[in-house]
């Protein structure tokens, strides 16, 4: 049983939602990457999402753009995230992590060698944004041929002719946007993200994870009332990027401290007030 598989059936158990926290591979500095897992991990998050740099990521906002920009700066390469992955897996075997990318370095690399390199480090699950399921055969083969999961996006607007189409594409969980735009957007209407959900269930046996616009303990306890996975992006890489500044010494440290903080708040808000047994069983 794959570890996404297996922490979705845990926490459907619990009656709880997994937090997944993302931040970017070697941003602000390399060494911060693999110490901030862990100690994501240890205030409760369940999956951790780790961002693969690139120079042109058209989904997202300001925010996780300058940290793209910060990570190649740094001179990040795909290697490199494999390699964090790897050095997390010396400690933790258990949480599933989960890259998010684009296509381009996946396609230099090639599909077979990028999933088995994939799979060697450690990583469970891809998201790749502007790969769409209609093109992806070779790359879907690719990637089950090696154990790890091909994770696509659901939008708003998108139709059941096509989240039906997803669903076959998918495993691990489903990754629905909650709003129209990029990563960082503020305008959560979380009443129209219950709505969506419930009709991607009606298609896809799926875990559905939910982000986009999810920026505080209270929204992420909102969300997570409707959703299986709650995923924090801009929130936290914004307390990295306010402390890039500080010296190498107390970087690392501050770093930790600020985005552990976000997560124990949104993971007791999560917790708080759980509907549990009311939610969907996943496939």
């Amino acid at each position: 049983m794959s570890r996404l598989r297996h922490c979705f059936e845990l926490l459907r158990e619990e009656g709880r939602q997994a937090l997944v926290p993302y931040i970017m591979t070697g941003d602000p500095q390399a060494d911060v990457t693999v110490p901030l897992m862990h100690a994501m991990v240890g205030v409760g998050a369940n999956v951790i999402e780790l961002g693969a740099p690139f120079s042109d990521p058209m989904a997202d906002g300001p925010v996780i753009q300058a940290a793209a920009e910060r990570s190649l700066a740094n001179g990040t390469s795909l290697q490199d995230v494999f390699a964090a992955v790897q050095e997390f897996r010396r400690l933790d075997d258990v949480t599933p992590v989960v890259l998010m990318g684009y296509l381009n370095p996946v396609e230099v690399t090639g599909y077979e060698l990028f999933a088995e390199r994939a799979a060697a480090a450690g990583v469970d699950g891809v998201i790749t944004v502007d790969m769409p399921p209609e093109e992806a055969a070779d790359y879907i083969a690719a990637l089950r041929g090696h154990g790890v999961d091909p994770v696509f996006l659901i939008a708003p607007t998108t139709s059941v002719q096509r989240i039906v189409s997803i669903g076959e594409a998918a495993s691990g969980f489903v990754y629905y946007v909650s709003l129209k735009g990029v990563t960082g957007a503020a305008s959560l209407d979380v009443d129209s993200v219950s709505r969506k959900i419930a009709l991607i269930r009606e298609h896809i046996g799926l875990p559905v994870g939910v982000g986009f616009g999810i920026s505080d303990a209270a929204a992420a306890a909102r969300v997570s009332a409707c959703a299986d996975a709650v995923v924090v992006g801009s929130a936290i890489v914004k307390r990295m990027a306010a402390n890039a500044g500080l010296d190498a010494a107390h970087r690392t440290e501050r770093i930790i401290e600020d985005v552990t903080e976000l997560l124990a708040s949104m993971r007791l808000a999560m917790d708080a007030d759980n509907p549990g047994d009311s939610r969907t069983k996943t496939a």
